[in-house]
């Protein structure tokens, strides 16, 4: 699970280039999560971990705060989730998470990225078995029996834990995800997350051909340059 993870990271890599993309896509996340569980990270821990993660991408303070500002207004925008899934080039298996207030467009653009790029967008659930959803996180150190043994403690199941280059990688079920956190903080006082997110994280992975790469670069770059897109999840292998 791991290496097919590092794959999905590297070849995404590219997508967090563009500063404004990233600004924009935490700002709304931030906005929907502020809204839903209110303002104070202490309070709502999907917001604590969101911020975390936005720190870490250096996204500026006033964008973190104006979007937790906005979420507190009266009316603005009313985001819903939506998830498509398909097959794009090559035959790889992609999920595509959204945050919308136009359903309707959105679909209609996520469909044109695939059906220009001899893609193939599926129903609900069409690829969604053959991934995991799964917590990740990923720090500084080298005992993984260690690890192990204080997520246990903590009465957390633990999918996988790998050792790679002096980190540890940490898998657990998505619904582990706060409980895997604070047993590491605790056990741990000094952590820094590398990684700390929430991911479709591929079972299998499917070699892109030299044929189908310029296709598959056009398909990804057509999803990132989405405002509605937040994250793509793919078992493609470059």
């Amino acid at each position: 699970m791991g290496r097919a993870f590092q794959n999905r990271k590297e070849s995404m890599a590219k997508t967090s280039d563009q500063n404004a993309k990233v600004y924009s896509k935490f700002s709304r996340e931030i906005y929907v999560c502020a809204k839903a569980g209110g303002p104070d990270p202490d309070a709502n821990l999907a917001l604590r971990s969101l911020l975390d993660r936005a720190k870490k991408a250096q996204v500026p303070a006033h964008v973190i705060k104006n979007a937790i500002d906005k979420s507190q207004g009266a009316g603005g925008e009313d985001f819903a989730v939506a998830r498509y899934e398909g097959y794009g080039p090559g035959g790889c298996m992609v999920i595509v998470d959204c945050l919308t207030d136009n359903p309707n467009r959105t679909f209609g653009d996520v469909r044109l990225c695939f059906t220009k790029t001899d893609s193939k967008i599926g129903t609900q659930g069409t690829v969604m078995h053959m991934f995991d959803h799964a917590a990740i996180l990923v720090f500084v150190g080298e005992d993984e029996d260690a690890a192990l043994e204080v997520l246990m403690d903590a009465d957390v199941d633990v999918t996988d834990i790998e050792s790679e280059g002096g980190k540890l990688t940490v898998f657990a079920p998505h619904t582990e995800y706060f409980k895997a956190k604070q047993a590491l903080q605790d056990a741990y006082p000094d952590i820094d997350f590398e990684v700390d997110e929430i991911q479709f994280v591929p079972q299998t992975t499917t070699p892109i051909a030299a044929d189908d790469l310029p296709n598959f670069e056009k398909f990804i770059d057509m999803l990132d340059e989405l405002d509605d897109v937040q994250n793509v999840f793919h078992n493609a292998e470059i």
